[in-house]
């Protein structure tokens, strides 16, 4: 018998995307996500600052692709719970008429689909459950939505963290932007090495969650191999074209990122 996705959920582990959401001060956690949640900060009290500074990273991107690169698609992998911020609240907040497709494989996040599907009358969104290892149905299903022979924003925002084997993840990133058409961006951010990351991810897998990797820069920056990578390059997030509203500017954040263009 099949499963509706709310029986899927398996509240008694902790799950990336709950303990993501608590340190975002949501409310879709439960107990196991906020024991283990304080149990990572407290071996590495900068958590919830690379929460906040990741969604502030999606915020800029999607604003500068939205509005000066004038990139009215976005393919989103890797969703999440949704929150404030998200791709499509952004980017029809530049362009009303932008056309999002998000992303996911975690039941959790197709429970809160609706939410992500609230777009504005002249533009659309839309909800693929599926997985980054396994990019042509994701190809195949979004162009009901997106027009792939024009450029497209590919966001991977804290979702390449669980591809922990480089080749695979390179493949099938490689096989996405395949896919887009000239003029289309990739936006990655990513997790990086620290003491105390690395005893963050200890203890995240000692809770019993989904294996993660850490990459350095210099490993995250092979995902742009081919693209014309924007300026500042590959970088700690809060530099990454910082604006008025831009939190932690100066301070060195384990959470890299960068924008590459498609020629």
């Amino acid at each position: 018998m099949a499963h509706t996705p709310r029986q899927r959920l398996d509240t008694s582990v902790p799950h990336p995307a709950r303990v993501w959401d608590y340190w975002l001060g949501g409310t879709e956690n439960f107990a196991p996500d906020r024991e283990v949640g304080d149990q990572i900060t407290a071996v590495c009290p900068e958590l919830p600052i690379i929460a906040r500074a990741e969604r502030q990273f999606i915020g800029r991107t999607v604003t500068l692709l939205a509005g000066e690169l004038g990139v009215d698609q976005f393919l989103d992998i890797g969703t999440g719970i949704p929150t404030e911020g998200n791709t499509h609240l952004v980017a029809q907040k530049v362009n009303p008429a932008a056309r999002v497709v998000y992303v996911d494989n975690d039941p959790l996040v197709l429970v809160h689909a609706r939410a992500l599907l609230d777009s504005t009358p002249q533009g659309a969104t839309d909800y693929i459950d599926a997985d980054l290892r396994n990019p042509d149905p994701i190809l195949q299903a979004a162009s009901d939505t997106l027009d792939f022979a024009r450029p497209i924003g590919l966001m991977l925002i804290g979702v390449l963290d669980f591809v922990v084997d480089d080749t695979l993840a390179i493949d099938a990133v490689n096989a996405l932007v395949a896919g887009l058409a000239p003029g289309s961006y990739l936006a990655i951010a990513s997790s990086t090495p620290s003491e105390a990351m690395d005893k963050a991810a200890d203890v995240w897998h000692a809770g019993g969650g989904a294996p993660i990797v850490l990459r350095s820069p210099e490993r995250l920056a092979r995902f742009f191999q081919g693209l014309e990578l924007l300026d500042p390059g590959v970088v700690t997030l809060p530099e990454w074209r910082p604006d008025a509203a831009t939190d932690y500017i100066g301070r060195e954040v384990c959470q890299y990122g960068g924008v590459g263009r498609k020629p």
